[in-house]
């Protein structure tokens, strides 16, 4: 077996903060081809947001933050290879399939050299920068720190920043008042 990135989706946010988020359990790569020949600054927020963190999930052509360390068979390394060809084709005007292929198997082999040295479910991370016109990429392994103060064993499973909830679109006035006298068990003039 060998070993790729997948997309994964922690939170809403790559739903936001992406132009096209990547669907959670595809595919990865890191995608960086998508930016060159490009300055920083002509890209839109959402690019931009792209360029600095995200990685390319190869059926959607959407960004993810993160990818998760996978085992795969060598039958889905050759659909992912495939897979981004004909994205290849699609997104980016590659002439045919048999120009694109090389090209995607260059990619896909750099995403496996990415996940070789690392443990199944190892989160990834990655972070662009432009310094004089080439782009340097660094990658970072996430995993829980139970031994510190912020690890999940000491904050009982409250350890996240900040999380998204959805509310229904309907207006729904909120009486502070009865609410205040329903916790209370008191009333209006309580």
């Amino acid at each position: 077996m060998i070993r790729l990135p997948r997309t994964i989706r922690l939170d809403a946010s790559d739903a936001v903060v992406f132009a096209r988020a990547a669907e959670p359990g595809e595919w990865a790569v890191p995608g960086t081809f998508l930016f060159w020949g490009q300055h920083r600054e002509s890209l839109t927020r959402k690019q931009q947001i792209a360029f600095r963190s995200g990685f390319l999930g190869v059926g959607s052509f959407g960004h993810s933050t993160l990818v998760v360390v996978q085992e795969a068979t060598l039958a889905e390394r050759a659909e992912m290879v495939a897979t981004l060809a004909r994205g290849l084709v699609a997104h980016l005007g590659a002439p045919d399939i048999a120009t694109a292929t090389p090209a995607a198997e260059e990619e896909v082999a750099l995403a496996e050299s990415l996940c070789r040295d690392h443990a199944a479910n190892t989160l990834i991370a990655l972070h662009r920068r432009q310094e004089g016109g080439e782009i340097r990429e660094q990658f970072r392994t996430l995993r829980p720190r139970d031994e510190t103060a912020f690890g999940a064993g000491y904050l009982q499973g409250h350890d996240r920043a900040f999380e998204f909830f959805e509310e229904a679109d309907e207006d729904e006035g909120i009486d502070l008042v009865a609410l205040h006298a329903a916790r209370t068990g008191g009333g209006r003039d309580a």
